[in-house]
């Protein structure tokens, strides 16, 4: 495979590769403009998740008491494009209590459970400090 271009000037042949969705960028100026605007890998880059055994996502319906609990766009974003929150979600400790949580039929009590958990605990703080709770 040949040099790429850069997809945000595309006119530079593109050196690096955004570590979240892999478009090539030729510079720091261009890896910035490209990070205004939160990205992931594209749907066929990522793995298909399990189906079955212990690590498939918990299969329970979404009940939502209160609507306004709910994050809206903005703040979803604000927590994805924070590098704290990001670089807290490379432990894998964390990794794993999340993941727990994701899977576990009974979610709240699993929540319960890693709230006792200091790296959790930081970490659920991390995001309540940026959405200004």
């Amino acid at each position: 495979m040949g040099p790429r271009l850069c997809q945000v000037c595309n006119e530079a042949q593109s050196k690096y590769k955004c570590p979240s969705c892999l478009a090539p960028y030729c510079s720091v100026a261009c890896f910035k403009k490209h990070k205004e605007n939160p990205c992931a890998l594209p749907v066929s880059s990522l793995e298909k998740p399990p189906t079955t055994g212990p690590e498939s996502r918990a299969d329970r319906p979404l009940i939502v008491e209160e609507p306004s609990e709910v994050l809206q766009r903005l703040q979803l974003e604000a927590v994805a494009s924070s590098s704290e929150i990001c670089c807290a979600l490379k432990d894998e400790n964390l990794q794993k209590l999340i993941l727990n949580i994701d899977c576990s039929p009974d979610a709240e009590k699993e929540l319960e459970k890693a709230m006792g958990v200091d790296v959790f605990r930081i970490f659920t703080d991390k995001i309540l400090s940026t959405l200004g709770s």
